[in-house]
């Protein structure tokens, strides 16, 4: 497997990758969009940070790649819609730098409070500003934390050490949980009109694009100040130099900007601003941190198919995909059966657990069996990345149901598909620790090893009727390897499952179907 390095990275992360059999690794740092797009294609792992640009562009010409990991946590640089499409999986490094962005964010409020970047120049130019520079206490000052993921719990616990009243909004987490962490959780609004300091800790998207805009600034408290040390674009820069020219906003400390480098920036120009280059995740215990894991993070993927730390597709460890191996084996041979046996386009999937299930998250196994069923439809390539995607393009509704009755069986995964013609059922369970079975295909129970040249055959629960399915088989000398019947509830007719040593060709196949007893024949591999 071939990985490109092309932002630079710590060297912790260079020697896993180059002391691992079965990498190849290539370090192409600098590249231009078209450099990158003229060679891509040769990779299966891509490692970057933020100077790459991962666009369509590039995802297009990137005809074998397979995972990006960012070694750090922003993910803005990259198409990940586009990405989930190709089937690329996208992981970041989200534990990395998560003490040093948080530990950057209270350094630029205290130097913002202090005026120390304004003093240590005053002081080189001759000059002893003292009263001009006078500060303000941070002790029982009210911390406004906006985002309380990973960086943002820790910035509240360190603002909590320093004797600050922490107030947390974040719509994504429980008021229960960030209050048992021991903060008081408010809404946006009063989180503005409350502070004293306002920090951001939030990821750059759609719905947080200019979240600081001209009506946020005028619910503010006068005299706030405002670090962002999370990405450029969460603030309005235009709404915040007026908020500071007006004198509603003190002061701000800003680690990140729409563009970077923000060259000759209007708010470069207010003694009220601090600024760094992006420097939150900049120490060396974080580089570090975030080239070992994106490293392995690659690894583990392409050498192990184990999923860390992806954020458009579930995270499976390998200890815990060792657990649900029989079931996304299963579920992708479920889905590849009901792709062959259902007529017409697919409108609805729904996929019932019943029964006992590992105590994990199910997800990858309906995903498995979505792309089991998905791969026979669609010309690309369908994996564990784009199925859901595919199957959203496809206007295909997707249900998932857990029920703790499982009847007759330990564990049973149901598989409803609604087409336009018909719907069909297809369950299926694991004998002991990974015997893999179909137990029923709509009313019909039976039991089949899913794998191999298998034949699905309606006929009449007549006398003579698997003989001379038999005798027509053995005259074309295939060899019948496996046989289940199962009997259709109301006794009239059976379902007959074969499996043989070779495929069954058409002519074979029509002979068949012509036989008296025969109602239909339907052949598929799995």
């Amino acid at each position: 497997m071939k990985v490109l390095v092309s932002d630079k990275m710590g060297e912790p992360g260079l020697e896993i990758f180059e002391n691992q059999e079965g990498i190849e690794l290539d370090v192409n740092t600098g590249l231009t969009p078209d450099e990158l797009k003229e060679i891509i294609g040769k990779y299966d792992g891509l490692a970057i940070r933020s100077a790459t640009k991962v666009t369509k562009e590039i995802l297009d010409a990137a005809t074998n790649l397979k995972v990006i990991a960012r070694a750090g946590i922003g993910l803005d640089n990259v198409d990940i819609d586009e990405a989930t499409k190709k089937g690329v999986a996208v992981m970041n490094t989200p534990g990395g730098n998560t003490v040093t962005t948080a530990e950057h964010a209270i350094a630029m409020m205290m130097a913002l409070t202090r005026n120390i970047p304004r003093g240590t120049q005053s002081l080189k130019e001759g000059k002893w500003d003292k009263k001009l520079l006078q500060g303000r206490e941070i002790s029982n000052k009210t911390y406004g934390v906006i985002g309380f993921g990973n960086i943002g719990s820790i910035a509240a616990n360190l603002a909590k050490g320093l004797r600050m009243k922490v107030i947390v909004f974040d719509p994504n987490i429980s008021s229960e949980h960030i209050e048992k962490a021991g903060f008081e959780y408010v809404s946006l609004d009063e989180l503005y009109e409350r502070s004293d300091y306002i920090t951001i800790h939030v990821p750059k998207m759609d719905a947080t694009i200019d979240l600081l805009d001209a009506e946020a600034f005028a619910k503010m408290k006068d005299g706030v100040m405002v670090i962002n040390c999370a990405r450029g674009g969460i603030i309005n820069e235009s709404a915040l130099y007026d908020a500071i020219q007006s004198g509603k906003v003190a002061g701000a400390a800003l680690d990140v900007f729409s563009t970077e480098p923000p060259g000759d920036h209007p708010l470069l120009t207010l003694d009220q601003v601090i600024a760094t280059p992006h420097l939150g995740a900049s120490t060396k215990e974080a580089q570090t941190n975030v080239a070992v894991a994106a490293a392995n993070q690659i690894i583990a993927y392409l050498l192990h198919d184990t999923v860390i730390n992806a954020v458009n597709v579930p995270s499976v460890t390998g200890e815990v995909l060792k657990q649900l191996n029989p079931f996304l084996y299963l579920s992708e041979k479920m889905g590849i059966m009901q792709a062959q046996i259902t007529k017409g386009g697919i409108k609805e999937i729904n996929i019932e657990y019943i029964g006992k299930f590992p105590d994990f998250d199910l997800k990858p196994i309906t995903i498995s069996g979505i792309k089991g069923l998905l791969a026979q439809f669609v010309q690309h390539d369908v994996n564990s990345v784009n199925a859901i995607s595919f199957a959203n393009e496809m206007g295909i509704k997707i249900s998932e149901s857990t029920s703790q009755e499982a009847g007759n069986f330990l564990n049973l995964i149901r598989i409803t598909i609604v087409s336009e013609e018909e719907t069909n059922i297809v369950e299926g369970t694991i004998f002991g620790k990974d015997d893999a079975r179909i137990v029923r295909i709509n009313k019909f129970r039976l039991e089949v090893i899913p794998q191999g040249h298998l034949s699905l055959i309606h006929n009449h629960d007549k006398p003579g009727s698997i003989g001379s399915m038999g005798m027509t088989l053995g005259k074309h000398h295939i060899n019948i390897s496996r046989m289940m019947v199962g009997r259709e509830e109301d006794g009239q007719r059976n379902i007959i499952f074969l499996r043989t040593d070779t495929s069954i060709p058409p002519e074979v196949i029509k002979e068949i179907e012509d036989l008296e007893l025969v109602i239909s024949m339907k052949t598929f591999e799995l």
